[in-house]
């Protein structure tokens, strides 16, 4: 059989494409082999820092704990006493009750060992101790240092205080041991080593300790683990050489803590053994490619001869003859069931072949138009639903001025809600044929707080812990609120944080819910906040409370009183700046010893009401606000003009971009411009709205369509940052954006 232009038979272009086929999952498991590593690597680097942080706050503790130890040991009258083995037997008790301690003993002030838990008796002088000499120097009374104990030759950590007298003078120095090895020892890990090293870098303990015991006392000093240690000023984590010339992976803890102690906690695992899983996944996945690849080639190579090669010689002679002029020329059965059995049977029915590539064009040509009458659809309904949608705001609105005007007329009230919910089902129908493949932005919602809250009941609760007892009171017939509910879920649970961390042994947390209306008096004190009716979220502890220097800053970005590494600082910045962003208030009140609770003021979502006893409908009106609205519908256009007079505006109408162009070229003042955007002539509302606010830079921008917000600004990939009234709506709705755009909101 000839080959190809290469000379290549096509068998082996066959088995070459099974070459390549097999090596992109090859590349692919080499690929993911390396990424594995590295995240194995960069994974157990994090993890070692935070051993290595957490270490050192454990030791921190104990030796914080001990100190306290000693504090308390000072003030007991059994070391009052002349009696050295009483005070020895006394302080042998002690030791006894605490294991953590390989001895305790007590120092005179001129240095002289008095007596010690271990009751040997022995005569020392100590004054040359760093310990001892800062216990008796410092201020708070306490010394450290990192020794080796004399009698056992164990690993501890001298820790001294010195008791004194009413007139300030040294009674005595108490000394306990903490034993590091046991410390160590008791926190050791498979795969893992600890090690603690003095400022000099004298291996203090290193575990596992039958395979690290025998470096104790050892200095790893021209070591790359000791350059690594020591460029760590502040910590770190990285690979380094280690002593045994493997390639290990450490981290290092250099808080001010453990260096006024005198040590460095260092955590580290072999390079090896944390990439040894990702090293086994890879053998056996190239094992069990390699028996694919294998497997395939053999499979190929049969499929070639008999399938291919055998069927394609019957072909080509075929053709041959048909080239011969031997048009009877046929290909006897039988025939594969596969594509060569097809290209058999075509060239045996010339005839049926060109019926079916008929059949073919005309199918496809089918598809091609069905494609077009889709297209054309989809830019009929837009057209429809929009031009209905304009009509549905004249309808909603003519029903809502209905009931307004119904009275106690209660069969014009049922007639005027059938035409409501008539529309507002027409408007549905609408969103759904426009927004059937789209998503609306994220925007502020009208939510339930109540419901909110009662869905975080649980999360809350879990966060506070048992030791905490909190009680809900959420009011009745709270208004529904106008805010993010993500970020106002994020802004509860943030002050709930706060006020748990606040009562660190337990305490009382109240969350409370309500309506309240902000009057002048209080508003007179915040410029920014508008009077009127707030949805209040109050969270209250009985915890330790701010006293007002804190108060004061209490907003501030990255100021906490909290401890290092337990606090941003941001909490409550980001509460008060959602709390800004939604238009509403936040408070504070705390006092010193009683708590302190946090007032959120959320800005009401106005609705419709519903039933007959609920409260009556509040709408926000205008202050006479020159507003041009600009629509080329004349029964809307009628409509805005009328219900923007109705709301206490003062309105001017333009039927299209042009004229309304031509009306801001004059001398009118305008506070907004409410525009709609498809509108012929072609200027649409975006491209009017942008050319206003360059012709007048302080003009606030409305925009309404019978789209949805996601199609509008897709449209127009360079809209500005205007708001978007998506029609039909409700008088509420307008009302409510008109004051949101000339408040400088959306």
């Amino acid at each position: 059989m000839p080959g190809g232009p290469a000379g290549v038979s096509l068998r082996g272009r066959l088995l070459l494409l099974v070459m390549l086929a097999v090596l992109l999952p090859a590349v692919l498991i080499g690929v993911r082999f390396f990424i594995e590593r590295g995240q194995r690597i960069d994974a157990a680097i994090g993890d070692l820092s935070i051993r290595a942080a957490d270490l050192a706050v454990t030791l921190d503790e104990k030796i914080l704990g001990t100190v306290q130890l000693l504090y308390g040991l000072a003030r007991a009258g059994d070391l009052d006493t002349t009696d050295r083995p009483a005070c020895s037997a006394f302080l042998a008790d002690v030791l006894e009750e605490h294991p953590q301690y390989t001895g305790i003993l007590t120092i005179r002030p001129d240095g002289s060992l008095f007596c010690d838990s271990i009751q040997t008796g022995r005569e020392l002088d100590l004054r040359d101790r760093k310990y001892f000499q800062q216990a008796t120097s410092r201020s708070d009374g306490t010394g450290l240092q990192p020794v080796f104990g004399r009698l056992t030759g164990t690993a501890v950590m001298q820790v001294a205080r010195a008791a004194r007298d009413a007139a300030d003078s040294v009674r005595f120095v108490l000394l306990a041991s903490l034993n590091l090895e046991k410390f160590v020892s008791d926190r050791s890990q498979e795969g893992l080593e600890i090690l603690l090293v003095d400022l000099d870098g004298t291996v203090m303990a290193w575990s596992p300790m039958a395979i690290r015991g025998e470096l104790r006392g050892t200095s790893i000093k021209g070591q790359p683990l000791h350059d690594f240690m020591t460029q760590g000023a502040e910590g770190g984590s990285g690979e380094v050489i280690g002593i045994d010339g493997s390639r290990q992976i450490w981290a290092v803890d250099a808080s001010a803590a453990m260096r006024n102690a005198g040590l460095r906690v260092l955590v580290g695992a072999s390079r090896e053994a944390l990439v040894a899983p990702a090293d086994e996944r890879l053998i056996e996945d190239m094992t069990i490619l390699a028996l694919i690849a294998a497997l395939l080639f053999l499979g190929v190579w049969l499929q070639a001869e008999i399938g291919i090669r055998r069927q394609v010689t019957r072909i080509v002679a075929m053709a041959q003859h048909l080239g011969a002029g031997q048009r009877g020329a046929r290909i006897p059965p039988p025939y594969p069931d596969d594509e060569l059995g097809a290209l058999m049977r075509v060239l045996n029915s010339t005839a049926e072949s060109l019926e079916r590539q008929s059949d073919d064009i005309k199918e496809l040509n089918e598809r091609v138009l069905q494609t077009q009458k889709m297209q054309a659809i989809g830019h009929l309904t837009g057209g429809v639903a929009h031009d209905f949608n304009n009509m549905l705001t004249v309808i909603l609105a003519c029903g809502e001025d209905i009931a307004d005007r119904a009275g106690t007329d209660a069969g014009l009230r049922e007639r005027a809600a059938l035409v409501i919910a008539a529309a507002e089902r027409g408007a549905g129908l609408t969103r759904s044929l426009l927004a059937f493949a789209r998503r609306q932005p994220l925007e502020p919602q009208s939510i339930d707080v109540n419901q909110r809250i009662q869905q975080m009941e649980p999360l809350l609760r879990r966060t506070c812990g048992e030791r905490i007892e909190i009680f809900f009171a959420l009011g009745a017939d709270v208004a529904p609120a106008l805010v993010d509910p993500g970020q106002m879920e994020t802004a509860i649970l943030n002050l709930v944080i706060n006020a748990r961390d606040a009562m660190p042994s337990g305490g009382r947390l109240a969350v409370e819910t309500g309506n309240t209306y902000l009057d002048g008096v209080f508003v007179g004190g915040n410029e920014d906040v508008p009077a009127g009716d707030y949805v209040m979220i109050a969270i209250g502890d009985s915890g330790s409370g701010m006293p007002p220097e804190v108060l004061a800053k209490a907003f501030e970005p990255f100021f906490t009183t909290k401890d290092v590494g337990k606090g941003t600082g941001l909490g409550l910045s980001m509460v008060y700046g959602f709390v800004k962003q939604s238009g509403g208030h936040i408070n504070i009140y705390s006092e010193v010893g009683h708590g302190t609770t946090v007032r959120l003021y959320l800005p009401r979502a106005w609705a419709t009401a519903t039933g007959a006893g609920e409260a009556e409908r509040v709408i926000p009106v205008g202050a006479g606000e020159a507003v041009l609205a600009v629509e080329d519908d004349d029964l809307v256009r009628s409509y805005v003009e009328n219900e923007l007079r109705a709301l206490g505006y003062a309105v001017t109408t333009a039927r299209d971009g042009a004229e309304a162009l031509e009306i801001l070229r004059g001398e009118q003042p305008f506070d907004l411009l409410f525009t709609d955007v498809m509108m012929p002539g072609g200027i649409s509302g975006q491209d009017l709205a942008r050319q206003a606010v360059q012709m007048r830079p302080g003009l606030r921008v409305l925009l309404t369509s019978g789209y949805t917000e996601t199609t509008v600004m897709e449209r127009d990939a360079h809209a500005g940052p205007y708001g978007l009234l998506s029609k039909p709506y409700h008088r509420e709705e307008l009302a409510a954006k008109l004051r949101a755009a000339l408040q400088g909101g959306r």
